[in-house]
Formats: structure tokens, C-alpha cells, sequence
């Protein structure tokens, strides 16, 4: 009946502080009749009404009938009060049981002796050694934490660059690695509590930029007990179908624990376009500062009427709205880099989340401009790196879902100059959902020219290579694929003209893409470039 127990090192889903989650597979005692299911749990506590075999009525009971069995185990271990959730399991017939934990051991053998009760067997917690207590960093220093489903890492990378312009020793953690003031101490992957945990045990760091996945919070929990200004991004359609998160909604939930961790007096920064986003305010001790692209969008009154603060664009300028009125404009986004003279509206989207994190830290406003003005795609690398070959501009970037392929089309359409034609590279990884691959070839066909098809042997994700070809040609029709990027990438370039612009969903081999740009006479472009470059196409 056990199907997993995980113990969460950090605040979770389930408690703000470290957890045990233990998922029991049911469908045994769901499919009991009653007089059976009665006989079997008439010994874990009152039963009341059985329900019928199968019905949400025996599943409602179950979970009820378990919250009660956990805290009768805890007790013959000492445990006089324990807080015990329950929910549905990741499938169906299976529940989730998490209560709290401060002895590592104890914990582990009370999700154990729950399962074996279930399967009708006697548990004793009798003389088991308790374990250590949980480690979760305490921080000691200024922290900003950073979600979302897209431009996590993008807006990490510019809050910690704004903050070293401000002359602070800074830590970060990413999806690219953990960083001390610039330095890379660790790569790959850090975007969970063992990142946070490496930025903030650095005695050298003044303030930490963490970025906070989806996967780290459900597979350990969030790295720091408590932070001082939360972002958002936005909530989007990524990732489902794992680990038990089937909707936009089950993710919500997930990232919403970010800003449940904002401590009293701290700022809660998030989407005011977003509604699962902006409805985040109700959960977090933290005021709210909500950032919008549109300065009329119905978030940005609420949170003036909550005694919040905005960061929104006004006549091309990042500007600053307070609750007493007063209008305070920043910068012109021609001077902002990372936007591409504006046209880049998701990277507009995170400056302003940028900016309301810096200016909410405590940062000051010049170094926050200054941030935003020194800003390039060589500090934000695979994403929206830009470069022009034989005239023609390519786009490379880490686009891994329908929000980061549309805002990636909107670029390079806004980039082709009249007569000429948008070719797409399109791939992905295989985690994602058959409608989600169905949906990014679908995408790609209708905001593209031209389309071929670049397999990633590297995220496959227990797929075949035929298969993801497949499920992308079913959205984007009967296109070339090729074995990587690389080749890929070079058959789109073969007879570009200047008029044009290449778009390549960059996961695999970026390394590989920049050599064979660089080969083929490539050259990163410049802001005046980039700018020239936008108004020759509009």
C-alpha cells in the first residue's frame, strides 16, 4: 500500500516547515463492501457512514479515518500533538498523508507503521532512534525568492545583478547553477533547497537571489524558512502530469508557497495579469507590489486599493504607482536592454518584476537603473540571445512551453523586415503532455514561415525520438526533423536572406548552436543593432 514516503527538508505544500509525506495506494480498502470495510477499520477510529464501495463518500472517510490513525501511532511514540493533513494521491485511489517532522528517523518510521497498520499488520515505534532534526537555513541575511512558470531565472539573474551595481556581495542560485558575486561555485541545476542552502551557509554573501522550481518545492521543500520578497512570474501550462500535478490550478498551489513564506513587513511582487497569480496576496503576510504591462489591468487598483505599490509601463517607460497617487517614471525601455527596444514584451514583463523586487529589497533606485540599463544577453545566457549572420538575425532561446514559444514568435516576427520569412526550429522535452507537444507544433506552424524539427536525444524523458517527431508533426504538419540542433539549426540557415529571421527552441547543445553561428560569420548583436533593427521591421 505504500507508494512513496518522502521526507520534505524545507516548508512545502503541505506544512510551512519540514514535512513527511507519505502516499498510500487505497484501492483495496476503497473497493471493500461496507460491512467489510467497517470490520477492517472499526479498529482505527470511529467509522460513521462507510460509503459505498468506491464512492468519494469511502474516500473522504478514509482520509479521515488515516489523519486520526497517524496521530494514534505518533502518541505511542511520545508524540502528544501532531498536525496531520491528508489529500488526494498523485492517481487515483491513493491519498497523501503529511504531517510535520522534527526527528528525521521517528518520522520516516511512523509514515512506515502507518502503511503496515493499513495492510492489517502491528507497528511498534517502540526504541527506534529519533534521528537528527531538520536543517533548514534560518536566513540571517536579506532574501528575495523567485517563481514561476516562466522567466524564473531571467529575473533572478538581473534582481542579483542589480543588487552587485548596488555594491553588494551577492549569492544566487538557478537553473544554470549557484553564484557567488558572478563566480559559478556550482552548475546544472540548483534551483531547489540545496541551492538556496549553498548561497545562504556562503558567510561572504550580504543578500541571495533564490530561484525556486516547481520540482524542488515538491521533492524537498522550499530552502529557507522564511524570505523577505517574494516574486511571481506568472502560472502557466508546464510540467503537468508529475509528481501529482495535473492542472494550472495543482500548480498554483505549488508556487504559491513562495509567498506564503514572505515574512511580516516583506513584499509579496506578483503578476497583476495573472489571476492565480494575483490572488496569491491572500495567502502571504507581505504587502502587495504588483507589476502589469498594462497600467489599467483591474490587479493594479486592487493592490492600490490594498495599500500596495505598482511597477507598470506608461508611455514606454517603466514607471512606479503608489497608493497616495503619485506617478513616478524610471526609464525609457529603448534604454533597457534585456527588452529589445520594447519589443520583447515577456522580458519587459520581467524588468518590471525585476524592478518591484530590487526597489522592495531595499536597493537603491539608482542601482536598480543602472541594473536595467547594463543588463545583456551575455549575463543571460539561452535567453533571447540574439545574433546576426550574413544579415539575417537569429534567436536563440530557451523557449520550453507555449508561453515561451509565443513570446519567442513574437520577437523574431517583430525582427523580419518586409519580404522576408520566419523559420522555427522547433523541439522540446519529452516530460510534457501529448497536447502540450501538440500545441507547440501547432504554434510554431501558424507563427512561422517555414519549420523544421530538432530532436533532443538528452530529454527524451523516457520517450523515443519517433515519438516526439510524431507528436510535433502533429502540430506543425509534415515538417523536416533532424537528429540535434546543431544539424538543424544549420539546415535553417541554408539561403537565408537579410530580410529574415531564425527562431531555435535552444535546450540541448547551445554550446554547439554558437560555434556553428560564429562559423558561419555570426556575431552577437548589439543594443543599437537590435534597436536599428526593430524599426527597420516596423
Amino acid at each position: 500500500m505504500l507508494r512513496e514516503l518522502r521526507l520534505l527538508d524545507g516548508p512545502n505544500l503541505y506544512f510551512p516547515r519540514a514535512a513527511c509525506k507519505v502516499v498510500l495506494d487505497l484501492h483495496e480498502l476503497l473497493e471493500l463492501p461496507a460491512d467489510a470495510f467497517v470490520a477492517r477499520a472499526s479498529a482505527w477510529g470511529t467509522v460513521g457512514t462507510p460509503g459505498g464501495a468506491g464512492t468519494e463518500i469511502r474516500a473522504r472517510v478514509l482520509a479521515r479515518l488515516l489523519i486520526g490513525l497517524t496521530r494514534r501511532l505518533a502518541a505511542t511514540a511520545g508524540v502528544g500533538r501532531l498536525a496531520v493533513r491528508s489529500r488526494p494521491g498523485p492517481e487515483a485511489g491513493e491519498l497523501t498523508v503529511a504531517f510535520p517532522w522534527r526527528r528525521r528517523e521517528l518520522a520516516r518510521a511512523l509514515g512506515v507503521a502507518l502503511a503496515v497498520t493499513l495492510e492489517g499488520g502491528t507497528a511498534s515505534l517502540e526504541g527506534v532512534e529519533p534521528g537528527p532534526a531538520p536543517v533548514t537555513p534560518r536566513p540571517t541575511i536579506p532574501v528575495v525568492a523567485v517563481t514561476g512558470t516562466n522567466g524564473k531565472t531571467t529575473t533572478t539573474r538581473l534582481i542579483a545583478h542589480m543588487s552587485r551595481c548596488a555594491g553588494n556581495v551577492t549569492g544566487w542560485s538557478s537553473t544554470d547553477g549557484v553564484f557567488i558575486d558572478g563566480v559559478a561555485v556550482e552548475t546544472g541545476d540548483w534551483s531547489g533547497y540545496g541551492g538556496a542552502g549553498r548561497v545562504l551557509s556562503d558567510p561572504t554573501v550580504q543578500l541571495a537571489v533564490l530561484e525556486t522550481a516547481r520540482g524542488g518545492l515538491l521533492l524537498r521543500g522550499a530552502g529557507a524558512l522564511f524570505n523577505d520578497v517574494s516574486v511571481v512570474t506568472n502560472v502557466g501550462a508546464d510540467h503537468l502530469g508529475m509528481q501529482g500535478i495535473y492542472t494550472i490550478d495543482d500548480l498554483a498551489e505549488v508556487k504559491g508557497v513562495v509567498p506564503r513564506l514572505t515574512r511580516e513587513g516583506g513584499w509579496a511582487v506578483l503578476n497583476a495579469q495573472d489571476p492565480r497569480v494575483l490572488a496569491m496576496r491572500s495567502t502571504t503576510k507581505g504587502r502587495p507590489w504588483v507589476f502589469s504591462l498594462d497600467a489599467s489591468a483591474p490587479g493594479v487598483r486592487t493592490a492600490l486599493g490594498e495599500h500596495g505599490r505598482v511597477t507598470t509601463v506608461l508611455d514606454e517607460q517603466i514607471t512606479l504607482l503608489l497608493e497616495d497617487g503619485q506617478v513616478d517614471p524610471l526609464i525609457a525601455l529603448v534604454d533597457v536592454p534585456m527588452t529589445l527596444s520594447g519589443l520583447s514584451r515577456h522580458d519587459v514583463a520581467n524588468a518590471l518584476a525585476a524592478v518591484s523586487a530590487g526597489l522592495a529589497i531595499g536597493l537603491p533606485r539608482e542601482a536598480v537603473l543602472e541594473g536595467l540599463r547594463t543588463f545583456t544577453s551575455e549575463q543571460n545566457p539561452g535567453r533571447m540571445n540574439l545574433w546576426v549572420v550574413g544579415g539575417a538575425v537569429v534567436a536563440l532561446d530557451l523557449a520550453h512551453n507555449e508561453d515561451g514559444l509565443t513570446a519567442l514568435l513574437s520577437v523574431v516576427q517583430g525582427m523580419r523586415l518586409p519580404g522576408g520569412r520566419v523559420v522555427t526550429v522547433l523541439g522540446a522535452a519529452g516530460d510534457r503532455m501529448d497536447e502540450q507537444l501538440r500545441e507547440l507544433g501547432h504554434l510554431a506552424r501558424h507563427g512561422s514561415d517555414d519549420v523544421v524539427i530538432a530532436q533532443k536525444d538528452a530529454y527524451l524523458r523516457d520517450r523515443s525520438p519517433e515519438e516526439m517527431v510524431a507528436l510535433l508533426r502533429s502540430g506543425a504538419g509534415d515538417v523536416p526533423a533532424y537528429d540535434d540542433e546543431v544539424t538543424a539549426l544549420r539546415a535553417a540557415l541554408i539561403g537565408r536572406k537579410p530580410e529574415d529571421v531564425v527562431a531555435l527552441m535552444c535546450h540541448q547543445d547551445r554550446a554547439g548552436c554558437e560555434r556553428v553561428l560564429t562559423a558561419s560569420g555570426g556575431v552577437r548583436m548589439t543594443a543599437e543593432q537590435v534597436r536599428a533593427r526593430v524599426l527597420a521591421a516596423s
